[in-house]
């Protein structure tokens, strides 16, 4: 059985995390030890959780639950990633959880890929959309080729971010914030691609100004052909994550849950001269990405987590898109606006 260490306790750790946890420990008993999670905070000491322990170090953690037997769950903003990293290392923890995105730029990527080799650890990035039922079933379309060739996707991530992201400064970008879980799934749907074009727009609320926190636009050319167009606004009044695949003799159009209100997914279907055919499940994906995980963590011997590459690639791209944002002029513009954030 294997004990739990959640390093950061905001919106991930505390809301995400740890009940998800919970749920895994009640859908596979016996692959979670027993006793509460032991939980580390650097910046904001958690308050009192159920089920929760908190440590006031990562030394103190270490003593409180082996870490050889422990999986740790770095859930704090990817700007300290590599230090907290190397501290968890040196710790004797080998089995890591990291929350998305992996690193913020190439030079934060190669301190990531210096360090897990160093200590050999056995990293695991938690971009869950990648394994929901709902892209399962479109990788399943794609592999079949029932519907012919794969031309064309189309992905939508929609939610209102105001306050949090006025707030705190977690995510530089909002390349950061979203699109690392779309660009993953577009990834492991048509392989791997390069930029074709990208976009940013900053987060205005009244005289407010958060520089590059808005918007994000990104279009790929896959090697394989495919198209590939995503657009996250984090100013919009509704939420949405959809995603449509356009192939030769079909569109399929799926939505995926928006929030942890309703953990159900859909996706329709749509053939020429044909009615549209509508299908609704559960897709509760992060306690079954959990689970999936402490799975492999409990086996011996286990070799990387297979969208790791993925996952890297993903960290490229991104950064490449940052990079011809700021050469069009939007990080000058940014700069200027700076002095405008309350």
């Amino acid at each position: 059985m294997l004990h739990t260490l959640i390093v950061g306790m905001g919106r991930a750790g505390q809301g995400l995390h740890l009940p998800s946890l919970a749920k895994v420990r009640a859908a596979a008993p016996g692959l979670l030890a027993r006793g509460p999670v032991v939980a580390f905070d650097p910046l904001r000491p958690p308050g009192d959780v159920p089920g929760m322990m908190r440590a006031e170090s990562l030394e103190e953690a270490a003593r409180c639950r082996p870490p050889a037997r422990t999986v740790a769950h770095l859930c704090t903003p990817p700007q300290a990633r590599g230090a907290l990293l190397d501290r968890l290392a040196r710790l004797g923890y080998r089995k890591i959880i990291v929350e998305k995105p992996l690193a913020l730029d190439l030079p934060g990527l190669a301190e990531v890929a210096r360090i897990r080799r160093r200590w050999e650890l056995d990293v695991t990035v938690a971009t869950h959309w990648i394994d929901s039922a709902l892209t399962r079933r479109l990788r399943a379309a794609v592999a079949s080729g029932e519907f012919g060739a794969l031309r064309r996707i189309r992905v939508v991530q929609n939610k209102p971010r105001f306050t949090r992201s006025i707030a705190a400064r977690d995510h530089p970008t909002a390349f950061d914030v979203e699109l690392p879980h779309a660009l993953a799934v577009v990834l492991s749907l048509a392989g791997g691609a390069r930029i074709a074009d990208a976009s940013w727009d900053d987060l205005v609320l009244g005289r407010t100004r958060v520089p590059r926190l808005g918007r994000a636009r990104l279009r790929l050319e896959h090697a394989s052909g495919v198209r590939t167009e995503i657009d996250s606004d984090l100013t919009s009044p509704v939420r949405e994550r959809s995603i449509t695949l356009h192939f030769d003799q079909a569109v399929l159009v799926g939505h995926y849950p928006c929030s942890d209100a309703d953990h159900t997914a859909q996706l329709r279907t749509v053939r020429p001269g044909e009615e549209a055919t509508r299908t609704v499940f559960t897709d509760d994906a992060f306690p079954a990405f959990l689970r999936g995980a402490y799975v492999r963590y409990a086996r011996p011997a286990t070799s990387m987590h297979r969208t790791l590459p993925v996952q890297v690639d993903a960290v490229r791209l991104l950064t490449e898109a940052k990079r011809l944002c700021a050469e069009s002029g939007g990080l000058q513009e940014g700069a200027r606006d700076a002095g405008a954030i309350r």
